[in-house]
């Protein structure tokens, strides 16, 4: 009778241990298959937001983390409920555990919040350059749930956190298509400034990158010491915005010197006083 019962025993523990590595083989494949659904709608995702032009690539990252990270949120609590814990325990554990992760990390929820902000009214996207007052500037890479990140135009990436960027304001040097450029020129006195002003007109008028409306202004602005100040106005597309920058600086100077108009140089008067002039 008592070897029956071992034996009773035995097979009875064979079969919870069978079950229990049965269980426990199902689940590992359930990790691995929720893990590798969850990334390949990962790339899923980046595809098809890359080969449609509808969709902005700003959103592009965060819907990925999302759909990511929800299937293996799913995967998770099927693969405890496999081992027969209550899926609705778990549910209010991680309930009661995000609301003290939540009051914990006030600053983290204040990022998503802004983040969700920055998504929804879109102040700036992917490819913009843009300035954050006081904080960064540079063309942004990519919104986050947390961070945003810009690229400077020396090729340092500057990562934000997002409350930041949504609490300042942003300059966004991108979102329209034309920009008006203002340049300064110097022309001295003495010179013909009638002259000075129609070379100057012709340049911008001739000039390939230069918008024809707007139409471009050429306007004396400022006097200085030695200087009369003509300010170029014109608009250009954004994206030849500093070519006609660079390019206007230095025709600016050719076309004047070859009208005969000199480089304004700074004078100074000085005076000496001369003998007897200063009481004994």
């Amino acid at each position: 009778m008592d070897i029956v019962s071992r034996m009773h025993e035995f097979m009875s523990w064979v079969a919870s241990s069978g079950t229990m590595g049965l269980n426990l083989v199902i689940a590992l494949a359930m990790l691995v298959v929720g893990w590798m659904v969850s990334n390949i709608l990962g790339a899923g995702v980046r595809k098809a937001a890359a080969r449609s032009s509808k969709i902005d690539p700003t959103i592009v990252p965060v819907v990925r983390s999302v759909v990511v990270w929800t299937i293996r949120g799913f995967t998770l609590i099927a693969v405890l409920a496999r081992f027969g814990v209550q899926t609705a325990s778990i549910i209010a554990v991680l309930g009661a555990a995000g609301l003290a992760i939540g009051l914990a990390l006030q600053g983290t929820l204040q990022n998503i919040a802004a983040g969700i902000m920055l998504l929804a009214l879109r102040p700036l996207r992917a490819g913009e350059y843009v300035s954050v007052v006081g904080k960064a500037e540079g063309t942004v890479e990519e919104v986050g749930l947390f961070l945003t990140q810009f690229r400077q135009f020396d090729g340092i990436q500057i990562t934000l956190p997002n409350s930041l960027v949504w609490g300042n304001p942003i300059v966004n040097y991108s979102r329209n298509a034309t920009r008006r450029l203002d340049i300064q020129v110097g022309v001295r006195y003495g010179d013909d400034l009638e002259l000075a002003l129609e070379t100057l007109r012709k340049l911008v008028v001739q000039h390939k990158l230069a918008l024809p409306e707007p139409k471009p202004q050429v306007m004396v602005n400022e006097y200085r010491d030695s200087t009369v100040m003509i300010n170029i106005r014109v608009w250009a597309n954004g994206g030849d915005y500093w070519d006609l920058n660079f390019d206007l600086y230095r025709l600016a100077r050719q076309v004047l010197e070859k009208a005969g108009l000199h480089l304004p140089i700074p004078v100074h008067e000085l005076r000496t006083p001369t003998p007897g002039s200063q009481a004994s």
